[in-house]
């Protein structure tokens, strides 16, 4: 069984559209579904953004298998990441070839077009244009979640695979602070976004139109190829 882990299940959407069988395991995470992929069983699970969330989510899941005697086939941290090399554009796939920090990752294979380089992961948003270029010179992408993925699959033995796509570019910097968006749990609270957008509608409120869209967009992207790939 292949495990895809993501932050949020938004980020699933694109791949779930090509999952059968799916079935809904009662988990303490926020996410999951057990289905079928190209014939093959698969796990996808979502808990909330960064290390902690995202750690305890495969915690959960490995639980759950030594309970059954089962090794899976490998461990995918995918989701969203914004780019810091300025090659990269809105709804590229990029596959890590290295978490900073964590390690390599490998790369599937797959009759789709994508890009390549250091992923670095950090527990917090990168949300202006500045903080990309002070991060451009250790990385090519940036996400919040991959490292603590990938210390999991060191910890199980388990192939590592870090597959996102993009969102946000370069040159681009988020309506709000999303760090100042977050709950005390460290998931992102939407009363908090909403009453921060309310305070500036004519500026914030069509940025954030405008960011949900390309997710929707950027979440089929991700699925397509996840789809098509081999792990």
């Amino acid at each position: 069984m292949l495990i895809f882990v993501a932050a949020e299940r938004r980020e699933l959407e694109g791949l779930l559209v090509h999952v059968d069988e799916i079935t809904r395991p009662d988990w303490p995470v926020d996410f999951a579904r057990l289905g079928r992929l190209n014939g093959a069983p698969v796990l996808m699970v979502a808990n909330g953004p960064g290390a902690n969330l995202a750690g305890g989510a495969v915690d959960v899941v490995r639980e759950h298998a030594m309970r059954k005697n089962e090794r899976p086939d490998g461990l995918v941290s995918l989701g969203f990441c914004g780019g810091l090399d300025p090659a990269l554009c809105a709804f590229d796939i990029f596959v890590a070839r290295e978490v900073i920090g964590a390690g390599p990752a490998l790369p599937p294979a797959s009759s789709l077009p994508f890009k390549t380089g250091r992923l670095l992961s950090m527990d917090r948003v990168v949300s202006t244009v500045s903080e990309k270029a002070e991060l451009r010179e250790m990385a090519d992408a940036i996400e919040m979640e991959a490292a603590a993925v990938a210390a999991r699959a060191r910890d199980w033995m388990i192939p590592f695979y870090a597959v996102r796509v993009v969102t946000d570019t370069c040159d681009e910097s988020f309506p709000l602070d999303f760090n100042q968006m977050r709950a005390d749990d460290g998931r992102f609270s939407r009363a908090k976004i909403l009453t921060a957008a309310l305070r500036k509608p004519a500026s914030v409120v069509p940025e954030l139109i405008k960011l949900n869209k390309r997710t929707k967009r950027a979440a089929q992207a991700l699925g397509d190829f996840l789809a098509d790939a081999r792990f």
